[in-house]
């Protein structure tokens, strides 16, 4: 493929789917002012003169001004209030929205969009553009109104009109899928920052495995905006943690200090100096103290953030929610509703803002023109460096075009180790990590690590180092026991290049710590392998906190992911299989603990089919009694299945790996499996019965645990509950 055709590639496969003084122990009222040559009036009583004492503990250095190559200041103004007035009008004509952020935030997105990121409008998937994430993604709003002035064709003025509308390319939230130029999808607070530490760790990776003394293929930023409810969430000290820990330097994180949130203001409950907590963390930490009108200050914390190579940096920038209106500014009334008809009246004469809404004054839509053919000029330009490239470095190049493209290497699956009856029993997680092991060798974007249980999890990569600041090529990525923060950045790295496929793992119930996560994996559509073992009561001793039991049907229930629980060696690899293949949607492997044998009839061919017959002595289609299992019980349902055939019983045995993938066959495969006049049917799963009526019609019966688990030995705990094969031969005489 010509270099020139590269990002060009990236987009076809897209579309297939659907400076201040120290600070002093309380802020003044001028630093909060809404004072400015185009505000008349403002509210006093809004302003608190004593934000927060605690910010004096420890003095934070406010950023120095120093004067960069800027546009006009009455234009930069002009401009500003563009973007807080398209958010204005959008959120007021769908009478739904948060208009507070935006109106806050519109001069820190105005200078990175008009004057510091590096993108093509025309292109929003080129591969070295900078990444910008709205963590704060009820303020969307602000990101629409940007992507609408650069010129993305996926916000036209219509658009903003249909904002929060059926159909929209502009939902009430970010979403990737949805709106072509937002990078991931943001909402619940604190997931965006996570997000934004695996794209920068995805940068970071690539440039340190591709880039060359000669050429530097990959060298972008990573910009986000989170506000105070995404610094009260737990997933953002996670992830932030490790953003420092790995020294990613080219993560600037904007922190909108506006002091409000949905209840009121934050001192009713968040007190902490968080500027003091980021030092801790290992960030360089920058306060621009007047976020509101302070445009030269916004651009010396940007120039000095990426001064610093080694360490993320937090900008915290104090700012106005809701800024300009003029009764309802700085009060939580501005943060989720729209202003209503009399206060943007309102807000527009205080503002002297004459235009209709909606309106893009010809000065600033000239101005912003600009960004489309120098977009297109930076795409030409990266596409030639890496012409060069690949003509010094074929290897790698060839390796990198797969990544970024998202090709997988011809033949890749046959890299997946086979098994038969003969070899040895195993725990499906010592299997999954020969896949995994094997995996690597042939996937280039394969990378991953575990929440501080590689040893138990078997997620290590033996022929690879740990992902550290000082060794980024390396694909091992030791989380720590952050599981929420895991799943996020794995969201991160996943839609950062269609060829990246992480991995991660811990134990299946602790699942519950980062729902939030894999739920956002699912609705984002990012591939990420999500590695459970520990999967059931099999666990044994450790007891019922470590005992999934509602697992598995709660995630059956999640749309847009695959459940698979896979009984031995080959349903393993078939389970790798399908998670690699499938590019729009993650995937859970549910992984035993304790050995299972290697069962005749498995194959990784019938994982695919997500349910299958393993075993049969019926003909025509005529079983007397199917039994159904997953996992490690479906070694329990071949041994029922032996004892009845004994018995004289016609007796088929179904895997039953994924329910999703079973119910996207045809008609006619399923009526193979499971014929619908066999009403004879019996499932085994050491788990929830919850939703298995489905499979087993109303005159079958679900073998199952629908309580929680018991702390002692495997075989003890699966005698005592009736997770045996004497209890399925006793169903099956009971249906048949």
């Amino acid at each position: 493929m010509a270099s020139l055709s590269l990002s060009q590639a990236i987009v076809s496969r897209t579309h297939q789917h659907h400076g201040s003084t120290t600070p002093t122990n309380h802020r003044s009222l001028s630093s909060l002012s809404l004072t400015s040559s185009s505000i008349k009036s403002t509210s006093a009583s809004r302003v608190s003169t004593t934000r927060r004492s605690t910010h004096s503990r420890v003095p934070i250095r406010a950023a120095a001004v120093e004067t960069l190559e800027k546009t006009e200041t009455s234009l930069v103004d002009k401009s500003v209030n563009t973007i807080r007035f398209l958010a204005i009008d959008a959120v007021e004509k769908a009478n739904s929205g948060h208009p507070g952020l935006p109106m806050g935030c519109a001069p820190m997105g105005h200078i990175l969009y008009d004057e510091v990121m590096r993108y093509n409008p025309k292109n929003p998937y080129w591969f070295n553009r900078d990444r910008f994430v709205l963590s704060a993604g009820h303020g969307c709003m602000l990101q629409y109104a940007l992507l609408h002035l650069a010129g993305y064709d996926s916000v036209k003025e219509e658009d903003l009109k249909n904002f929060r509308q059926w159909g929209s390319k502009t939902p009430g939230h970010p979403e990737n899928f949805e709106t072509p130029g937002v990078e991931v999808t943001t909402g619940p607070l604190g997931q965006g920052i996570a997000n934004a530490v695996g794209l920068a760790l995805a940068e970071k990776h690539l440039a340190a495995r591709f880039n060359k003394p000669d050429n530097e293929i990959v060298d972008h930023y990573t910009y986000c905006i989170l506000g105070d409810g995404c610094q009260m969430e737990g997933i953002a000290n996670e992830a932030c943690s490790l953003a420092g820990h790995w020294g990613l330097g080219k993560l600037i994180a904007f922190y909108d200090d506006n002091h409000i949130s949905i209840d009121g203001d934050t001192e009713i409950a968040f007190t902490e100096t968080v500027e003091t907590r980021f030092e801790g963390l290992g960030w360089h930490v920058i306060w621009v103290k007047n976020g509101n009108t302070g445009y030269d200050e916004i651009r010396a914390a940007i120039k000095e953030a990426k001064a610093v190579k080694d360490k993320p940096t937090l900008i915290k920038v104090t700012t106005t929610i809701g800024y300009g209106s003029p009764n309802k500014a700085n009060s939580y009334s501005v943060h989720g509703s729209a202003l209503g008809a009399k206060e943007v009246d309102a807000t527009r004469q205080n503002l002297g803002w004459p235009y209709e809404p909606f309106h893009v004054p010809e000065d600033v839509k000239k101005h912003w023109s600009r960004h489309v053919p120098e977009g297109s000029a930076l795409e030409a330009e990266w596409n030639a460096k890496f012409a060069e490239y690949e003509k010094k470095y074929k290897e790698n190049a060839a390796e990198f075009k797969s990544i970024i493209n998202g090709d997988l290497p011809a033949g890749w699956e046959k890299a997946l180790p086979t098994y038969t009856p003969e070899s040895p029993a195993d725990a499906t997680r010592n299997l999954s990590q020969q896949c995994l092991n094997a995996l690597v060798k042939t996937l280039p974007g394969l990378l991953g690590g575990s929440a501080d249980l590689a040893s138990s999890n078997m997620t290590l990569l033996k022929m690879f180092g740990d992902f550290q600041k000082s060794t980024p090529e390396e694909r091992n990525v030791r989380f720590g026991v952050r599981e929420h923060g895991m799943g996020a950045i794995c969201n991160g790295i996943a839609l950062h290049s269609p060829g990246l496929i992480p991995y991660c793992a811990t134990f299946f119930v602790f699942t519950d710590y980062m729902r939030a996560a894999i739920r956002i994996s699912a609705l984002c559509e990012g591939r990420v392998i999500y590695v459970m073992t520990h999967d059931s009561i099999g666990l044994g001793e450790d007891g019922p906190t470590h005992q999934p039991i509602e697992h598995l049907a709660s995630f059956r229930a999640m749309p847009n992911i695959l459940m698979l629980r896979p009984a031995d060696g080959n349903e393993t690899a078939g389970a790798y299989k399908v998670a690699v293949l499938n590019r729009k949607r993650p995937s859970i492997l549910a992984l035993s603990r304790q050995k299972l044998p290697q069962l005749p009839g498995t194959s990784i061919e019938g994982v695919e089919k997500g349910g299958y017959i393993i075993s049969d002595n019926s003909s025509g289609n005529n079983p007397d009694v199917i039994l159904i299992g997953t996992g490690s019980e479906l070694e329990i349902a071949a041994k029922a299945a032996d004892s009845l055939r004994k018995e004289g019983k016609a007796v088929r045995v179904v895997s039953f790996v994924s329910w999703e993938l079973f119910d996207e066959q045809s008609d006619d495969y399923k009526e193979s499996v499971l014929p619908a006049a066999v009403t004879a049917r019996v499932s085994i799963e050491a788990g929830s019965t919850f939703g298995w009526q489905k499979i087993v019609g109303s005159k079958g019966k679900a073998i199952g645990i629908d309580r929680f688990g018991a702390s002692a030995p495997a075989g003890k705990i699966y005698k005592e509950f009736g997770i045996t094969a004497e209890a399925v031969i006793e169903a099956a005489k009971a249906v048949c």
